[in-house]
């Protein structure tokens, strides 16, 4: 087993390109196979200034178009969003972190009257203020411009767990 191993080096000059491998080589076909007929694209005799014209004339009126206007009771709407900032000014007294953030708020719902409702829960049923929290909650959402009147419902199904928490709260509590 002590035999010695030699490696031979030979130098070339060149190499030989490889034959590029086609899909016609790899599957069996008859000999007489019709030529395939394209249709000629209309583009192709276009010039590059008439497709950059074209082009442009597809984005004006795209661009043109004026965002649809959100009611401001749904999602992105202007009273949706001035009640999920409040929700974000309210803090849990015993976790440095804001309710909505800490993942307490389950739903905002605003009807065609304007009314809030929240749906929330509490991080535990024995929570110090249980009593307390709902009662803040739908008076700072009640004081929203805009809002006529404000219902808190609490709920504990689903209950809460450290994973409905934005990675914002995680971070601020050293989670992440």
């Amino acid at each position: 087993m002590n035999e010695e191993r030699k490696i031979l080096v030979e130098e070339v000059e060149s190499v030989e390109k490889p034959k590029l491998a086609k899909v016609e080589d790899a599957v069996d076909t008859p000999a007489e196979k019709p030529a395939p007929v394209m249709a000629p694209s209309p583009y192709e005799a276009e010039t590059d200034a008439a497709k950059l014209n074209r082009k442009k004339d597809y984005l004006e009126g795209f661009l043109a178009q004026k965002p649809a206007e959100t009611p401001a009771g749904e999602a992105g709407g202007d009273l949706y969003e001035a009640v999920i900032d409040t929700l974000k000014s309210i803090f849990d007294p015993e976790i440095p972190v804001n309710i909505y953030d800490l993942g307490l708020i389950y739903g905002v719902e605003i009807t065609p009257d304007n009314h809030a409702i929240v749906t929330m829960t509490l991080t535990t049923p024995h929570c110090p203020v249980a009593e307390s929290m709902p009662g803040e909650i739908e008076l700072q959402v009640g004081s929203v411009s805009g809002v006529g009147h404000a219902e808190v419902n609490l709920v504990w199904d689903p209950p809460w767990d450290p994973q409905k928490m934005s990675d914002e709260a995680k971070l601020e509590l050293g989670m992440l």
